[in-house]
């Protein structure tokens, strides 16, 4: 059975409707006919994601979120999403946006990375934001 896990690393994060929450998660994937085995979303600061970033990336910047997929290509899928708090924050404030709604889009996010969107080019980018906002609404009119 998929699991969708929610953990802190140097960051506490007080979700509402966690069941909720990972039950469409879980649904993304089916959705976008991938399989899932596990993915764990672990809440931390930028300083926290800065030295992932730069350990595993070679990036020497901040994000919001990184994600690593662990399972080998067919397999269904385990991962592990670091999202930094601090980083959707800054964002949420940004954009003018709330920090719940930028939080749950930054979740989403991860979950489409690892169903094979990306988000280098233009285009990519366009598509990966379309997907965010479907899901955004769709999680919101599952209330």
């Amino acid at each position: 059975m998929a699991a969708v896990e929610f953990r802190s690393a140097d960051r506490t994060l007080r979700l509402q409707e966690r069941s909720k929450l990972k039950a469409f998660v879980a649904s993304i994937f089916k959705k976008e006919k991938q399989a899932l085995a596990n993915i764990t979303y672990i809440f931390c600061s930028d300083d926290f994601l800065l030295r992932m970033n730069r350990d595993f990336l070679k990036h020497d910047y901040y994000t919001d979120v990184i994600t690593f997929g662990l399972s080998e290509k067919g397999e269904p899928v385990e991962a592990e999403v670091y999202i930094s708090v601090d980083r959707v924050k800054d964002n949420a404030s940004n954009l003018e946006t709330t920090f719940k709604a930028e939080m749950l889009r930054v979740i989403f996010h991860g979950a489409l990375h690892l169903c094979g969107y990306k988000d280098k080019r233009k285009s990519e980018i366009t598509l990966m934001r379309e997907r965010e906002e479907h899901y955004l609404r769709l999680f919101e009119k599952s209330k």
